[in-house]
């Protein structure tokens, strides 16, 4: 087989295969052509004989010690690195982002897998609890077996095929095939490749992790349905992680889909500060909204300010910064069609032009829309995402407006809040209000950025996420693909080594109430 053939190719283990008869292409926004190289469409059977290996594969793998599977991550990580600058190359031409851009990813993607290596390397995540009475029971997370992982269209890398999906699901002892993103093949390929030879120079089990392709929605669903699948991770629009999610309960085994899809991440300017600060306000606003051509899930599509004369002059700063912006490539001409059509609903919906930037052929033009809080509060569907670089206004005349436009809200990844410490010591039942609806709640900042560490949640209550409980950023990542189990009046002998009484792995145990590093 050529090495033309193997790029386009299915990863099956440690193999290639090519099996499937539909090929597809990747387009180059910034050029608006296709890419020359073709990739195969996975054959129903090659998404069977990945499934099923990852089954094999995780017979072994949940059983690897914490130590190899953290030397595995590792190994991933420098495989990527050692990609040098054809990485960044190659996403760039299928996503038209810029190289800085995807080094930065690079780096944010590498530094997730470094990040779950030290956690499961350091062990107490596993949330021994031991109750050494009678009966004497003793509780641990184990992983569940194989996930199906959906890749994102907006980061090519970081939300693609060694994201965090892959890394929390990896350092949980369970197996992964990932369904790569149509829009960027290629670089799923180059990434794919790395793992599959990371798997191999870390002697991890074959089928610990594949990867197929599919540019249509039944190979999505012919994963979906597969009965050896434990879970599944999505990352993408609403209508598609529904659909999965809908799959996923009418199986004759239902299973978890734990699916990011999204919000208007709403911001919300408090009076005092948009009296001190109205024109810096106005343009971090604009800096955020037009951030990667907006396509960031946590993208503010709606801001809210107070009423119309304390507003003005933040307003009128906002109409005569985005005159002067520019517009911009996004992902893929499906995402432009997308968006220039949420754009015009929004309009038919008696949204008001506010303000917008230029236009040029095949790129987004920033807008800013405005609804009355009646008009929003009337017809919640008017707040719903628009998924590119736009913002839609709501004015609140009066703080009770402000606090049912709050009531009335969906559940969001992000809600933001400007204000002094006047502002908000005023709106503590705003902040109360808020709490409910979203998974990360900001005070004076901008909700694009997504920081990884052990404290961030991104996620949030439906239809941001399904289920709530959980974040697809971060090392509580983890916990969606484990359970917990517990044993009772086991012998030493059987029990694992995080739950045996001389705790040989020295991590942190719930031990008869109190968090303890000690022997029993």
């Amino acid at each position: 087989m050529s090495q033309t053939e193997l790029i386009g190719s299915q990863i099956i283990g440690n193999d290639f295969s090519g099996k499937g008869s539909q090929t597809f292409k990747a387009f180059n926004p910034q050029q608006q052509q296709w890419l020359p190289q073709e990739f195969k469409e996975a054959a129903p059977e090659e998404i069977d004989a990945a499934v099923n290996l990852a089954a094999q594969a995780f017979t072994q793998y949940k059983k690897v010690p914490a130590l190899q599977r953290a030397a595995f991550l590792n190994a991933i990580a420098e495989a990527l690195v050692a990609l040098g600058d054809e990485l960044p190359q190659v996403a760039s031409s299928e996503s038209g982002l810029p190289l800085a851009r995807l080094q930065g990813e690079r780096d944010r993607t590498t530094g997730q897998l470094r990040l779950f290596a030290n956690l499961i390397t350091e062990g107490s995540w596993v949330n021994a609890r031991i109750d050494k009475a009678t009966p004497d029971i003793r509780q641990m997370q184990i992983p569940v077996g194989v996930i199906g992982i959906f890749g994102a269209s907006n980061f090519p890398l970081a939300f693609s095929v060694a994201g965090g999906d892959t890394a929390a699901a990896l350092a949980a002892g369970c197996t992964v095939v990932f369904k790569a993103h149509p829009a960027h093949p290629h670089t799923s390929h180059l990434v794919a490749n790395a793992i599959r030879k990371a798997a191999i120079s870390t002697n991890m089990p074959e089928g610990v992790f594949s990867m197929i392709h599919g540019a249509s929605h039944e190979t999505g669903q012919h994963l979906a349905q597969h009965p050896q699948l434990a879970a599944i991770a999505f990352t993408g629009s609403f209508r598609g992680g529904k659909a999965l999610y809908d799959t996923a309960t009418r199986r004759a085994v239902p299973i978890p889909v734990f699916a990011e899809m999204g919000s208007v991440n709403p911001v919300f300017f408090l009076p005092g500060l948009l009296k001190e600060k109205a024109a810096a306000l106005a343009t971090q606003f604009l800096q955020s909204i037009t951030m990667g051509v907006g396509q960031f899930c946590t993208n503010p599509g709606m801001f809210i300010t107070p009423d119309k004369t304390t507003a003005a002059a933040f307003v009128s700063a906002l109409q005569e910064g985005i005159a002067g912006l520019p517009t911009g490539y996004m992902l893929t001409p499906g995402i432009l069609e997308a968006y220039n059509s949420g754009i015009a609903h929004l309009r038919s919906q008696g949204a008001k032009l506010l303000g917008a930037a230029g236009t040029a052929d095949h790129q987004a033009t920033p807008y800013l829309l405005q609804v009355s809080a009646a008009q929003a509060i009337e017809n919640p569907a008017i707040c719903h995402e628009v998924f590119g670089p736009s913002s839609l206004h709501i004015n609140a005349d009066t703080k009770e407006e402000l606090y049912n436009l709050a009531r009335g809200l969906e559940g969001q990844l992000t809600v933001t809040i400007h204000g002094t410490e006047e502002d908000l010591q005023q709106h503590k039942d705003l902040i109360d209000i808020l709490r409910e609806k979203a998974g990360r709640l900001i005070i004076n900042g901008f909700p694009t950025g997504v920081a990884v560490n052990h404290a961030m949640v991104h996620g949030g209550p439906w239809p941001a996420t399904t289920p709530a409980a959980g974040t697809s950023v971060g090392s509580a990542a983890i916990y969606r693909f484990c359970r917990p189990v517990c044993f009772q009046d086991f012998p030493g002998y059987l029990l694992p080594a995080e739950l045996q009484d001389q705790n040989p792995l020295n991590i942190w145990r719930l031990l008869n109430g109190n968090f303890s590093k000690d022997a029993i």
